[in-house]
């Protein structure tokens, strides 16, 4: 497929509910594995968010396609990892008819 360059290796991680022994929870990340991709930004935006500024930028991200049901296939509210990056993942969709790639659209967030 012409213009996918899978050159950057990013973690692939999940959100894991962990009881906190007080009747409740504390949210923890689980690396699925790791997966190289094709990472190219969107578009970005800055809001105010109770008087903090936070800056987001859109990407599109690339990876070899995977089974419905398989570890290696991203889903929305999972989560890339790039060392202190981290891209949101918000929708997955076949790049083509032979779903030999996905594409990821992801957010990724700075407090200013």
């Amino acid at each position: 497929m012409s213009g996918v360059r899978l050159g950057r290796k990013l973690l692939l991680e999940a959100p894991r509910r962990v009881p906190d022994g007080a009747g409740g929870y504390s949210e923890n990340w689980e690396v699925l594995g790791e997966l190289w991709a094709d990472v190219r930004s969107r578009t970005g935006r800055e809001r105010n968010e109770s008087g903090v500024v936070v800056s987001s930028v859109g990407y599109r991200i690339v990876v070899r396609g995977a089974p419905h049901g398989a570890l290696a296939r991203p889903m929305p509210n999972q989560r890339f990892r790039d060392g202190a990056r981290l891209f949101v993942i918000r929708a997955v969709t076949e790049r083509d008819a032979d779903g030999r790639y996905l594409t990821c659209f992801a957010d990724e967030e700075v407090v200013a």
